[in-house]
């Protein structure tokens, strides 16, 4: 049975129980593969039901979570994705920067962390290793089918939001970009299978790369974790080596963002 708090004897004293237990119920309808009951969350947080229903009660009645009226099961609510939605990634980039910096060492390369937002991704911090100077990924936007990041994006949307983010027809950028959408899902299927994702050339032909993204608990791309260089840096034999090294960093940030 999971405990209602997680927190120190000493950090418990400064905390007000009922503040701290509404917190770890939200964390656990977060985190739930699939949408808990009162009787669920109850148990798993180690909380009586009585207690469990009026927290749930006060926490409905703010929008931060929200009971089905059919299967009386849980979701995070309207008003707490409006507030992840405001919430700055500087607390991301902290806890997930050492993993960057020994990730860029351990390759050789540049590596860089973006963030899930919506239907697109944002890059937040990029480390380039000692003696390396690399083009600064940081504020772009790219076109999610043609990048390593991109797939490994998609691999983890459901086949409605893939079909909604990719729009209609696929765009050439190289020789070899991907314009198939079967050809592009025989890859996706590669990434679940693999947990990284590969790109040769398909953005810009001198640029090759690997990505792995760190999940949520419900198996969603929160953030993308890439390698990446130029061709003669990082050729295609190279690539299964460096994607095994990018997925267990990105494993490693999900459990730092717990």
């Amino acid at each position: 049975m999971r405990q209602s708090s997680t927190a120190t004897p000493a950090a418990r004293l400064r905390t007000i129980q009922s503040v701290d237990r509404a917190a770890v119920l939200l964390r656990e309808i977060a985190d739930s593969a699939q949408p808990p009951t009162v009787g669920e969350l109850a148990a798993v947080c180690g909380l009586n039901r009585s207690t469990t229903w009026r927290l749930l009660s006060t926490l409905d009645s703010h929008g931060l979570v929200e009971r089905d009226p059919v299967s009386q099961r849980y979701t995070v609510g309207f008003a707490l994705l409006r507030v992840a939605a405001a919430a700055d990634h500087d607390s991301v980039v902290r806890r997930a920067r050492p993993v960057l910096e020994q990730l860029a060492l351990a390759t050789g390369e540049a590596v860089n962390l973006a963030i899930a937002k919506r239907f697109n991704l944002v890059y937040v911090d990029q480390v380039d290793p000692p003696q390396i100077i690399a083009p600064s990924w940081l504020g772009r936007t790219v076109p999610l089918h043609a990048t390593s990041s991109g797939k490994a994006f998609l691999a983890y949307l459901d086949d409605e939001e893939r079909r909604a983010v990719l729009g209609g027809r696929l765009e050439r950028f190289t020789p070899s970009t991907v314009t198939s959408r079967a050809a592009l899902e025989r890859q996706l299927d590669g990434v679940r299978r693999d947990g990284y994702a590969v790109c040769v050339g398909e953005l810009e032909e001198s640029l090759f790369g690997v990505s792995a993204a760190v999940l949520t608990e419900q198996g969603r791309p929160f953030a993308i974790l890439s390698v990446w260089g130029p061709e003669r840096r990082v050729p295609q034999r190279r690539l299964p080596e460096l994607g095994r090294l990018t997925r267990d960093a990105a494993d490693r940030i999900k459990v730092l963002l717990r």
